[in-house]
């Protein structure tokens, strides 16, 4: 079907052009909760592993089936809701994913074998992924367009604050003196306190005002337009529709947009979750002799110096520097921080220097590619299709990191630690030449972004006649 509806609301021009105020606030706040909790259960299952390896008797196999079994089901979820929410409307689904996440993760602290763990994760995974494309688009769909990066990225950033939770909780956990039995589960756990708090306030959120601008036309008549007098005129309108998956993806400039954002976004998270779930191992080979405590230690001081100054500066300079080009910043440094900790001799057989290196690697991807993958996939794309191409992007971004944190374990001992650096380089780089695909998005309002709904080259565009 296809129908009529203004170019633009009132309502969605006052959003354009909104000073910041407590409703941007509190929005942000309501989905960086979300990606909290995203952040703290896919990266303490690095810390549960060690104890669950040895308490299961794992082999490497099944190590890194745990550790990413979250991930692809991150690509269910970040898919299936993504369509639904542009089919059906953000706000029911904003308010289902907790749920889901809050279930989950208590189930996967009473698992009581390893396949019902896996079971658990799965579904925590797909939980997660759908929290992808409704956070980032219920943000950038209420942000104005001079902040859009900054309210985005701030969501994207209490990531930061889950990295930090991760290693506390697990080296709070590890020298109160439980057994380690209980220790992984409570870690596991304790990830649904975050997702219940804010499913009540989730509820009370409106519904995103362009998705509703969107689809006012849904009646299946054209609407009049007139002037104060009553009068009928000529007037270019926005014709909008329920655009159908197989349409958007046969269409040639939102495959290209859709290769850019997603193919970016997929090498990142094959560096950057195969590493970073992985880092308890990592430091583990660059430090034989060093027991858990003392990695979860190091992996604190890695996330506090130099990854969580990497977020909150990338939110406070996205915007001026301009979201395409931090990204292609992040991606060349990370990259070459990934390559020197794997070509320079002995670098990966002494502790300082490798948490240098590794270190800057973690503060470009967080200054970098890690936060404007998901600004970018949440405004390149018209509305009628945001949160699905959101929601493809994110969805195979966890695809790549879902490989990165498989093959870590097999790569580490087949390549050495040095090899499968270089390898992680070779992604970065990859990511970088895609970057160049994506328009500057910085400074520019979402409707100037996308540009006219297109379907096979047809312009959701038309002239309504003068009529007596």
């Amino acid at each position: 079907m296809v129908v009529v509806s203004r170019p633009m609301s009132d309502d969605v021009k006052r959003l354009d052009e909104a000073p910041l105020n407590l409703f941007h606030l509190r929005t942000v706040v309501l989905s960086g909760v979300g990606f909290f909790t995203d952040a703290y259960d896919l990266f303490i299952i690095g810390a549960a592993l060690v104890l669950l390896k040895d308490q299961w008797h794992l082999g490497k196999e099944m190590v890194g089936l745990v550790g990413s079994t979250t991930l692809i089901a991150n690509f269910v979820g970040a898919f299936l809701f993504g369509r639904l929410a542009d089919l059906l409307g953000r706000k029911k689904f904003y308010v289902t994913v907790p749920v889901i996440m809050a279930v989950a993760s208590l189930l996967t602290a009473f698992s009581p074998n390893i396949w019902w763990l896996l079971a658990f994760r799965f579904l925590l995974g797909v939980g997660i992924g759908g929290d992808y494309p409704l956070s980032a688009v219920m943000t950038s769909e209420y942000a104005n367009v001079r902040d859009r990066g900054k309210l985005v990225g701030l969501v994207f950033s209490m990531q930061a604050v889950g990295l930090i939770a991760g290693p506390i909780v697990a080296i709070t956990l590890l020298a109160s003196g439980l057994p380690h039995g209980i220790v992984w589960r409570l870690m596991l756990g304790l990830g649904a306190l975050p997702s219940c708090a804010v499913i009540y306030l989730r509820s009370k959120m409106p519904e995103s005002p362009r998705y509703k601008a969107q689809v006012l036309g849904y009646s299946g008549s054209e609407e009049r337009l007139s002037d104060s007098d009553g009068t009928l005129v000529n007037r270019p309108v926005v014709v909008t529709g329920k655009v159908t998956l197989r349409q958007f993806l046969t269409n040639p400039k939102m495959l290209l947009t859709l290769l850019g954002t997603a193919g970016t976004w997929f090498m990142f998270d094959y560096a950057y979750y195969g590493n970073s779930i992985s880092t308890p191992q990592i430091l583990k080979l660059v430090a034989p002799g060093a027991n858990l405590l003392q990695t979860e230690a190091w992996t604190l001081i890695v996330f506090a110096v130099f990854a969580v100054p990497g977020y909150f500066l990338a939110v406070g300079f996205v915007d001026k520097i301009g979201h395409k080009r931090l990204q292609l910043i992040g991606f060349a440094v990370m990259g070459l921080a990934f390559l020197a900790m794997g070509v320079i001799p002995g670098v990966t057989t002494a502790v300082v220097p490798f948490l240098l290196f590794y270190g800057v690697s973690y503060f470009f991807s967080e200054f970098g590619p890690n936060t404007t993958t998901f600004i970018l996939a949440a405004e390149l794309y018209p509305t009628s299709v945001r949160t699905t191409g959101h929601g493809l992007s994110a969805g195979t971004a966890k695809v790549g990191a879902f490989i990165g944190v498989f093959v870590f374990p097999w790569l580490s001992s087949t390549l050495g630690l040095r090899g499968t650096l270089v390898i992680t380089g070779v992604f970065s780089a990859v990511g970088f030449l895609l970057t160049f695909l994506l328009p500057e998005a910085a400074n520019r309002s979402l409707d100037e972004v996308a540009g006219p709904e297109k379907v096979h080259g047809r312009s959701y565009v038309k002239q309504v006649p003068n009529r007596a």
